[in-house]
């Protein structure tokens, strides 16, 4: 059962917002509602190549990426409106779109403090394809290539998300007798790259990743050296709201479509939905995606305002959000009465896709972790 995604827009967005809002929603109830079967085989059955086409058309890549390098210049509230709802109907694209705002993050954080715009000039496909980088992992949770001091790198980037289908990556890399770590841009058509075949995921099936081989690959060194944590702490901040904003897209589109097939099924004369069990489990899916509404919406009010430590409220919400998102699709497989296990109805899959969007930016046990060090840390 296909239910077209009528979610109301936040209506205090500017005109702008609220124009790529309405955009990411045509896109996904157009181009994704009616193959999202077919979209979960990969990579078992073909790449929804051309809804990722059509996310470059309408300038999804282009989001954070600044004006002058042929972007929207907007920040990652922006990308989280269109990101939650894309996640309504299905979250793999929302995936794509998340990782490359991801990539473009680092490169912004970075040319924050040094020019970046040889760099950006030399990324032929900047806007109009998705960049790769290691979305769902942290550093030092994977291990990193090695830099050399002439500009080469060799070893292996683990769960490349696009990486099979992007022209250029961001990837983390050490260099051996110097503190920390770097971020680097690669080629990833280089002839000295070698690719794995894709990496079965447990969710985002249509967001694909592959483990990547360098061997003396030529890359471009993104910002300073060894700057390479503070770059990717200050785009964790951002995209932590982004990735709130996948859960709660999740979780919204788990309820509507529970809430839809309740009313319309019946069972010992009534329908579903008037049993008052079905109508406690309803009450709470509803109340989870208020919740994680409300706390996304104070998330991102905060970062507008540029109001103090919003990052930990980000970052806060990324993760209950996260956790009400996989309670709240485990409880819509139940309304479905295990039929939610099956291929004919979003569900199932939705679970595997809260579950995967919880590894956003990392494990959320080590998130948990690093964000009460962090707390301790700031507020000594």
């Amino acid at each position: 059962m296909n239910v077209m995604i009528n979610q109301p827009l936040n209506d205090t967005l500017c005109d702008e917002r609220l124009a790529f809002a309405e955009l990411a929603r045509d896109l996904a109830n157009k181009k994704l509602l009616e193959g999202i079967e077919e979209n979960d085989r990969y990579p078992f059955g073909p790449l929804f190549a051309e809804a990722i086409k059509d996310a470059a058309v309408v300038g999804f890549y282009g989001v954070n990426l600044a004006s002058e390098h042929g972007g929207v210049d907007m920040n990652a509230g922006m990308v989280a409106v269109i990101l939650e709802q894309l996640s309504l109907v299905d979250a793999s694209l929302a995936a794509v779109v998340f990782t490359n705002a991801a990539a473009l993050e680092i490169i912004r954080q970075a040319s924050l403090e040094s020019d970046c715009s040889p760099l950006y000039a030399g990324i032929s496909s900047l806007g109009t394809a998705p960049l790769a980088f290691q979305s769902f992992s942290g550093p030092g949770e994977t291990d990193m290539p090695q830099a050399d001091g002439g500009g080469r790198i060799s070893g292996k980037a683990r769960y490349l998300v696009l990486g099979d289908i992007a022209d250029y990556a961001v990837i983390p890399a050490a260099q051996a007798g110097a503190g920390g770590f770097s971020w680097y841009l690669v080629d990833l058509n280089d002839e000295s790259i070698a690719k794995s075949k894709p990496i079965v995921s447990l969710g985002l099936h249509a967001c694909p990743a592959v483990d990547i081989s360098l061997r003396e690959t030529p890359c471009t060194l993104i910002g300073g050296p060894g700057c390479g944590l503070k770059y990717f702490d200050a785009m964790a901040d951002g995209m932590s709201l982004c990735a709130a904003a996948m859960s709660l897209g999740v979780m919204k589109g788990s309820f509507q479509s529970a809430l839809d097939y309740t009313s319309d099924r019946y069972q010992g004369g009534r329908q579903i939905i008037d049993w008052p069990q079905v109508r406690m489990m309803l009450a709470n899916m509803a109340i989870e995606s208020k919740t994680g509404d409300a706390l996304f919406s104070r998330a991102r009010q905060e970062m507008e305002n540029e109001c103090q430590g919003w990052g930990f409220t980000a970052r806060a919400a990324a993760v209950h959000i996260g956790e009400l998102a996989v309670k709240s699709t485990a409880d819509g497989i139940q309304l479905f009465g295990g039929n939610g296990y099956m291929k004919d109805y979003p569900q199932e899959k939705r679970f595997r896709d809260a579950r995967q969007s919880q590894c956003l930016l990392g494990m959320a046990a080590l998130k948990k972790i690093h964000y009460i060090t962090d707390y301790i840390e700031e507020n000594k």
